[in-house]
């Protein structure tokens, strides 16, 4: 990230996450690092099952057993380590100071509560409101998310709002009490591309009058090209490229990074012509190759790649955990962006 730490909002360090499973401890999220600078956004890019879910509730502490996280890691907010305060004063950090959109408002909303109150509970227990003045500010929060008519709303069951109002109100819940980090998980999930966009602009309109840091989870590398200001690439529990997004998406220094973005469908692709598919699967964590993790799906994978995991390599601007970036020798085998 080009912001320097000092900058930084958010700095995640070594996360680790375990789960207890009949096998043993199993490791689904391995030494995790990156950082969220004030008035940019991060994008956390990777496929289904690679641990991004899990890392975002990891940093509001939000998983409960058999998942638990590696006490050695450290979630750093403003220089204070989240990982040494007790449940009461990080249920006093949860939307005040960071707050999450999770994914599918439909069942992220409580289905019996009018919107209006579920969003008015945050205000009242963060800023000590009244019930008057928290019905207030979210009749404004909703004004300023682009919701219709707020004042009658927020009287409303969510059932009686289209998915993209949900999601509209999940954002006014998250804001509510002004956090200087937002994490929004797969926001545009299950939305059509219309809604899709319009989400997308609200989130940026808000973050750039705020000053927010983002962390935005998702597999779209098309939302990808639209938000971010710098990228990190999950991959099976770990970050193997990170940098800023222009270099990231214009010279991918992973060969899974190239994977990704060579298996978009393009407008102008010849009628009749295969898409680009990443062969295989992702490793499960109960049987994770000692190497690189990516080698039996890389076309470029050599001996060491199945004999050593890589470290994160200095590429540029960008870092890379590829035993091809070594030395320069990532230019040698043409990674490309399509």
């Amino acid at each position: 990230m080009p912001a320097g730490a000092a900058a930084e909002l958010l700095r995640i360090e070594d996360l680790t996450v375990r789960l207890a499973s009949q096998f043993g401890e199993v490791t689904v999220v391995d030494k995790v690092s990156f950082g969220i600078a004030r008035g940019r956004t991060l994008c956390l890019v990777g496929e289904s099952g690679c641990g991004k879910s899990v890392t975002a509730r990891a940093i509001l502490r939000l998983l409960t057993p058999p998942l638990g996280i590696d006490p050695r890691s450290r979630l750093l907010l403003g220089g204070e380590d989240l990982m040494a305060l007790s449940e009461p004063a990080m249920r006093d950090v949860r939307g005040r100071d960071i707050a999450m959109i999770f994914q599918e408002p439909m069942s992220s909303l409580n289905p019996v509560w009018r919107v209006g109150d579920q969003v008015a509970e945050a205000i009242v227990w963060h800023r000590r409101a009244s019930r008057r003045e928290a019905m207030a500010r979210t009749v404004e929060l909703f004004r300023q998310v682009g919701i219709p008519a707020p004042e009658r709303r927020v009287e409303q069951f969510p059932h009686e709002l289209s998915g993209g109002m949900q999601q509209r109100v999940m954002i006014a819940m998250a804001l509510s009490c002004d956090p200087k980090v937002l994490i929004a998980d797969e926001p545009t999930t299950a939305l059509d591309v219309t809604i899709q966009a319009q989400i997308l602009d609200l989130l940026r309109e808000l973050q750039a009058s705020r000053d927010m840091g983002l962390l935005l989870i998702t597999h779209d590398l098309g939302v990808v090209a639209e938000i971010a200001d710098d990228i990190a690439v999950m991959y099976a529990g770990a970050i193997v490229e990170t940098g800023p997004a222009e270099q990231v998406l214009a010279t991918p220094q992973h060969p899974y990074t190239e994977a990704l973005l060579q298996s978009i469908p393009r407008l102008g692709m010849d009628r009749g012509r295969a898409l680009n598919v990443i062969r295989g699967m992702v490793p499960s964590p109960l049987d994770w190759p000692p190497g690189c993790r990516f080698a039996a799906r890389c076309d470029h994978a050599f001996a060491r790649c199945v004999q050593a995991q890589p470290p994160l390599f200095r590429a540029g601007a960008q870092r890379s955990a590829c035993w091809l970036c070594e030395c320069g020798a990532r230019a040698t085998v043409g990674l490309r962006a399509p």
